[in-house]
Parts: C-alpha cells; sequence; structure tokens
C-alpha cells in the first residue's frame, strides 16, 4: 500500500478518484506542527534554533497517519506546490521519523488525472531552500510579533499585537487616512453643452454631450476656471454664439485582453467586479481548487493552484483554448500563434501557472448545477479571463468632434465598436458612446449649456483591491499572504470596514503606528520589508543562508527594543521620584497592570498602598450623554469608562445602580453582523469575562446562552453546515465537537 498525504480532506477526496486500490489519501489538515504558543520557541542564542511541537489539536489528524504510515510501502508527499506546502511536508517527515533527503514528494498545478499521473511518473525529494525559506519567515515573524507585542502592551494598552507584514499594511491604511483628513477640496468648473445638428430634430437622434476645450485661444484646464462667477462671465460671452463642426477625427485601435489571473488580480478583480473581500475570493477558490462534486462525473478539481505570480498557461490549455473559441466563435476570434504574457510583480515567485480553469471545455453553464451563486460568479470570472487571453484583440474606432464658435471650442468623444474580439466573452467591456454622422462645417444648435461645479477630491481609502495592489506594487507580502494579513489586522482591531467596503484605521491603529515609526522604523518601513521579502526569495531560491539573515536583522532590532525598555524604566523611575506611600510612608514605584502603569509601595506585599501616576489623578474620562433610556428608573443613561472597558449606567447613579453593556457586534467579511448560529434571531457580540478574557456570544443571553472563545465568521462550515469560527487569528474551524473541519490561516 502507498501512503499520499496532502493537506485537506477535499484534496484527499478529489486525488483518491485518480488513484487506485494500491493507494491510501490521508489529509493533514494543514500545519502538523509549529513553534509553541506560550513561549518564543526560539533559541536566539543557538543560532537562531526553533523549537516545535506537535499542538493537541493535530494529535487526532496525525494519529492515523502514524498508523497507515507504519503499513505502507511507499509514502508520498502531495502538499501544495509553494513554501508552505513544502515545509508541510518536511514536518511531517520529520515528525514520522523519516529521512527527508529520501521521502518521494510530488507536485501538481491542478488536480486532473494527467496531472496526477505525470506527478507519480516524477517524485522528487523536498525542497530544502523552500523549506529554510518558510522556516525563515516563520521565525522573523515569530521574533517581531512576541518581543514587540509586549512592548506595546507597556506603551499602548494591553492585549495589543504586531507583525511584521501586517504593521506595515496597517501603516499604508493609516498614512492614507491622514493624507484625506488633511485634503484641502479646491473648487473649480466645467463649461457643458449639448448641441444638435441644426437641421436635425431632438426626436431624431440624442444630443451630442461636450465640454469647452478652448475659451478665446486660450486651452482650458481643470483649474482654469476655479469661480461661478469666472463660469458664469464666460457663458454669457459665448452662449449665443454660432456653432459648426471645425474637425472631425477618427482613429481606429486596438484593445488587447488583458493577462489571465494571479492571485493578486484574482483579488482584485473579485473585489471590482463581485464585492467579494479577499479572504473570500481565496476561501472560493481553494473550494474550486481541490474539487467540486459534478454529478456522475464525480469529484474535479475545476482551477489551477490558486496562490501564484505567474501568468504562464499550459501547452494543453492554448490548445484546448484555441479549439474552444474557433468552435464556438468562428476563425475571426481565434489567434493564429498563442499570446504570451510576462509578470510584472515584484519579486515573483512560486511561477507555475496563471489561475485558469483546469478544462477549458468545462464552461460555467456546464457547472452551474452544482456550484452555489458565489462559486459560480468566480468561476465564471477565472473562466472568462483565461479563455479572453487567446481570443483576437477587440477592434475601436474612436472619434473626436470639435464643435466651434466665434471665441469657443467644445470637444466631444465617441467610440465605436468594429469587432468586439475577446470582448465578446465579456460583454460590460462593449461600451459604446456613438456620435452622429457629421461633416465639418455643418452648423449646429445648442440644446443647453451650464456651468458645472466641482470639487478636488483626495485620494479614496484603501479596499480589498487597492491595499493589494499597493502590497504587490511596493512588494510587500507574497500571494499566500494578502489575504491573510487584511483578515488578521480586521479581527485585531487596527481596521475597520465604512458602508462601502473601505477600510479605516481605528484610533488605537494610529497609536500603535506612530509608535513603532518612533521606536522601530524599519518594521513599519515599505522598503525594508520589501528588502527583507526579496531576502526570503533570495532563501527560497539557494541563493542566501536563513540564519545569517536572522541575525543580521535580529542584531539591530534587538539593540533597539533594549534601548527602549531602558528609555521605559528611566521614565517610570522619573515618574516615581519623590513619591511616598499613602498608607505607610515608604517610596513608591511605578508598577504596571493589565490596566495601565500605576504606583505602587515598595514594602509590598506588606503593604498593598497604591496610588495613579502623578497627572493622572483626573484621567477618567468624564461621562458621555447616549440616547438609552435606563430600564429601572426611566432617566437618561451615560457611557463610563471602568477597569473592563466602556459601559452604560444610569445618570443618576449612584441614586439609581443600573449598568449596561456596551455591545461592540462581530461583522463578517462585508461589515454585517453576523447571526448567532444557535437561535437564529440574536447577533453575536463580543464580551468579556471576569478574569479580562474577551469571548463572544449571543446578544440575546440569557434566553440563548451560546458562546465561543473565536469570533465566528459568518460562513458556514463546509462538511457540516455549522458556523465556522477563527482560533487566534491562526485558523478558521468548525466549533462543533463531532467535527473536525479546519483551515489554517497563513499569518505572514
Amino acid at each position: 500500500m502507498k501512503l499520499v498525504i496532502v493537506e485537506s480532506p477535499t484534496k484527499a477526496k478529489t486525488i483518491s478518484r485518480y488513484l487506485g486500490k494500491n493507494y491510501k489519501v490521508l489529509a493533514s489538515f494543514g500545519h502538523i506542527r509549529d513553534l509553541p504558543k506560550s513561549k518564543l520557541g526560539v533559541d536566539v542564542e543557538n543560532n537562531f534554533e526553533p523549537t516545535y511541537t506537535v499542538p493537541k489539536t493535530s494529535l487526532k489528524n496525525l494519529k492515523p497517519i502514524k498508523e497507515a504510515a507504519k503499513k505502507a510501502d511507499e509514502i508520498l508527499f502531495a502538499t501544495d506546490e509553494d513554501r508552505e506546502g513544502e515545509a508541510i511536508s518536511w514536518h511531517l517527515a520529520e515528525v514520522l521519523k523519516l529521512d527527508p533527503s529520501k521521502v518521494h514528494r510530488i507536485t501538481f498545478h491542478e488536480i486532473t488525472k494527467s496531472a496526477i499521473e505525470h506527478a507519480l511518473a516524477t517524485p522528487h525529494h523536498i525542497d530544502g531552500h523552500l523549506v529554510d525559506a518558510q522556516q525563515a519567515r516563520r521565525i522573523l515573524d515569530r521574533l517581531v510579533g512576541y518581543k514587540l507585542s509586549p512592548f506595546l502592551w507597556r506603551t499602548v494598552r494591553p492585549g495589543l499585537s504586531a507583525g511584521r507584514v501586517q504593521s506595515v499594511t496597517v501603516r499604508l491604511i493609516v498614512d492614507r487616512e491622514r493624507e484625506i483628513k488633511a485634503f484641502n477640496p479646491e473648487e473649480y468648473w466645467s463649461i457643458d453643452a449639448e448641441f444638435l445638428p441644426k437641421e436635425k430634430t431632438s426626436d431624431d437622434l440624442p444630443p451630442i454631450e461636450a465640454k469647452l476645450k478652448t475659451y478665446d485661444g486660450k486651452k482650458i484646464e481643470k483649474m482654469t476656471i476655479t469661480t461661478e462667477a469666472d463660469a458664469n462671465r464666460i457663458l454669457d460671452d459665448i452662449r449665443e454664439g454660432t456653432y459648426a463642426v471645425q474637425n472631425i477625427e477618427e482613429k481606429a485601435k486596438k484593445a488587447s485582453p488583458p493577462a489571465p489571473f494571479t492571485t493578486s488580480t484574482l483579488q482584485q478583480h473579485a473585489h471590482q467586479r463581485l464585492g467579494f473581500s479577499s479572504k473570500q475570493t481565496m476561501t472560493l477558490a481553494q473550494k474550486l481548487y481541490e474539487g467540486i462534486e459534478l454529478g456522475a462525473e464525480g469529484t474535479h478539481g475545476l482551477i489551477t493552484y490558486m496562490r501564484t505570480d505567474s501568468v504562464n498557461l499550459s501547452e494543453k490549455f492554448l490548445q484546448d483554448a484555441n479549439e474552444l473559441v474557433k468552435t464556438k466563435y468562428g476563425d475571426a476570434y481565434t489567434l493564429s500563434a498563442p499570446r504570451v504574457y510576462k509578470t510584472k510583480s515584484k519579486g515573483a515567485q512560486e511561477a507555475h501557472e496563471a489561475i485558469r480553469p483546469t478544462e477549458a471545455s468545462r464552461t460555467p453553464e456546464s457547472v452551474s448545477a452544482f456550484l452555489d451563486t458565489q462559486m459560480l460568479k468566480l468561476y465564471q470570472l477565472i473562466w472568462q479571463r483565461s479563455v479572453a487571453s487567446q481570443m483576437a484583440d477587440a477592434e475601436l474606432k474612436t472619434t473626436a468632434l470639435d464643435i466651434a464658435s466665434e471665441k469657443s471650442v467644445f470637444r466631444a468623444t465617441g467610440q465605436r465598436v468594429v469587432f468586439d474580439g475577446f470582448m465578446a466573452l465579456d460583454p460590460d467591456r462593449q461600451k459604446e458612446k456613438l456620435l452622429p454622422e457629421l461633416h465639418e462645417k455643418d452648423a449646429m444648435k445648442t440644446v443647453s449649456m451650464n456651468g458645472v461645479q466641482h470639487f478636488t477630491e483626495p485620494p479614496p481609502r484603501y479596499n480589498d483591491a487597492t491595499i493589494i495592489k499597493a502590497l504587490e506594487e511596493h512588494g510587500i507580502g507574497r500571494p499566500s499572504t494578502y489575504a491573510p494579513t487584511i483578515s488578521t489586522v480586521i479581527d485585531r482591531g487596527y481596521i475597520e470596514r465604512d458602508d462601502k467596503k473601505r477600510f479605516v484605521p481605528t484610533d488605537i491603529a494610529y497609536a500603535v503606528i506612530d509608535l513603532l515609526i518612533k521606536h522601530f522604523p524599519n518594521i513599519v518601513d515599505l522598503e525594508f520589508t520589501a528588502r527583507m521579502e526579496n531576502s526570503l526569495d533570495s532563501i527560497a531560491e539557494g541563493k542566501m543562508e536563513w540564519r545569517p539573515l536572522l541575525s543580521a536583522f535580529y542584531g539591530p532590532f534587538n539593540a533597539q527594543l533594549m534601548k527602549n525598555e531602558e528609555m521605559l524604566e528611566q521614565e517610570a523611575q522619573k515618574a516615581a521620584e519623590g513619591e511616598t506611600c499613602p498608607k505607610c510612608g515608604k517610596a513608591m514605584a511605578v508598577k504596571r497592570s493589565r490596566y495601565g502603569k500605576f504606583l505602587a509601595c515598595t514594602g509590598y506585599p506588606e503593604c498593598k498602598g497604591s496610588k495613579p501616576l502623578p497627572g493622572e489623578e483626573n484621567a477618567r474620562k468624564e461621562p458621555e450623554p447616549t440616547d438609552e433610556i435606563c430600564p429601572e428608573c426611566g432617566e437618561p443613561m451615560v457611557k463610563r469608562e471602568g477597569r473592563f472597558g466602556a459601559f452604560l449606567s444610569c445618570s443618576t447613579y449612584p441614586k439609581c445602580k443600573s449598568i449596561k453593556n456596551i455591545e461592540i457586534p462581530v461583522k463578517d467579511e462585508q461589515g454585517n453582523p453576523v447571526q448567532c448560529p444557535e437561535c437564529k434571531k440574536g447577533t453575536i457580540i463580543q464580551k468579556k469575562s471576569k478574569k479580562g478574557k474577551i469571548f463572544f456570544a449571543c446578544n440575546r443571553y440569557p434566553d440563548c446562552q451560546k458562546a465561543f472563545w473565536g469570533p465566528p465568521t459568518g460562513t458556514p462550515c463546509p462538511k457540516c453546515g455549522y458556523a465556522t469560527v477563527i482560533r487566534k487569528a491562526k485558523s478558521i474551524s468548525c466549533p462543533q465537537e463531532d467535527c473536525d473541519w479546519k483551515e489554517d490561516l497563513i499569518n505572514e
């Protein structure tokens, strides 16, 4: 018996149908071991030697693999073809006590019979360079997170966390929001007009829309007309002019289809066209890749691997797409030779193939009965983009029409599709603006002419598409990191979505970013982070060793950390100078608790005297008025700050001691409140236990007592249909005891 090990049970099911009875396919459910959560797990004094442990949640998944491995004649690791997949295989080999240099590794970019057969025929060994690159990234992020987070606890607020790529992402969003707030809009005006040929009536054709191009021989730029008075003066001067066609320019141009999708462009396009978040896009793409049950056909992987920087397409797909286009649209839409694209992203890696359908002939219509609405939309997007990339250019004719009087020239533009080419697959791209058949010197009459007020606008807030584009342009992160990074900064409370699904930094994001810029500028420096990504790429390519890279980073980082810690200690000592205990008269020292800094008696524990730091005696915020009414006495309630955070209390306190918690709703990726999966009536809110631990529960308590330690996602479990929850931003899993579904998140 041959044992094949993959990450996902769905992937295992799909692969099983292509293998014979001599094969057994088991899933590891992602990483089987990791650095311990309770400690650093990296010996910085011993060349950054990591300590790996198998979490309790992974032990039950490991048990059947160990038992099967003992009976297997051969073990094949078939994890994904990237650094994470390589590392999973290496960890499995280590846990199973196999020699990594002798175990068999198979890789494939799509889950199809031909791809599996080719992989089995060409096994290889685990790539140590890819493993080293993944280890370096994991350890690097652990050093930053576990060393820097306590500094944030002591200086900003307990419970905060810092991440290498996440912090840079938050900085981009914070910088953009500050740019928006600092923006001063400027007024400007345009002169818009509508014309018709003099011999035509308004019923014959729609008016020709045009904008003022020149006035009194001077070109009208965007900011030429800045006041209403100027606009009215020009209008008074040109409104009664005699207008005629002065010039007609026609140009033929071609439009080529865009390249097939990479991970980045798929996430951007899915957000722009379908409104999907990056996380939602990758979750759906993962399902399409791992396999969908297609009725009598069985389970098939519908797309190729969804984490890639490449825009290459296989020879087979190029041939199949050409045949499909020829059959469906005709010879005029086919290419004489395949169209080849070049990758433009910085530091492109994992260049297998673009994201494409595994079979060009498997149209969206042919699988629509087996896919839910969202999966079908995403599959259609991928199928159209891939096939269109191998179709003929579209041919367009553009027209520029100048309509002039004695003092002014208006410009109208139009476009006509002469040959739709690849646009036949995307009707939304066939935008035409037709102009009537006219000739030079044709007399024109004015239908309307008005001044239109405008204001310059600040740069827009980032959304899923634009933040991914920015990260890619700066060379930060890689295909596998975009979606988890965005999810992590949202889950950790640094970023929220506005009503248009754009990213808005929270108050704590400003505080953290300002602190990091002041004390750890490299951590949030775009160029430094990009150079680190390039170094990790060099390790993956075998051009650099991973331990020297960590040493070069950690030395200066730790020195800066120690310097800042010393500075904090000096500030603490200065704050305590001359302060005496109000109970026993002994000197006091600055101490820290989960609620911040305070002065405590040096005679502790014999004396437990304490008091606030100087200047912070009245630091507690004044109560804020609210629209809430006290359920006990009917008086207004106010918002107060307590040791466990904000809460509502009666404004007549202490006469009435009624209090009420402030609900913090849990929202899904689209910003909607997550419904309670138990009662289906309430929504999930964030709560805090008596020991200060965050948990999530139904807002209908005590009528519904359902609670979770991780925030529900609003997405049902693909195995049992119950609500999935996020586990410490590391994984998404099903909380049901009889369901073992789990999906790891890659936190970079």
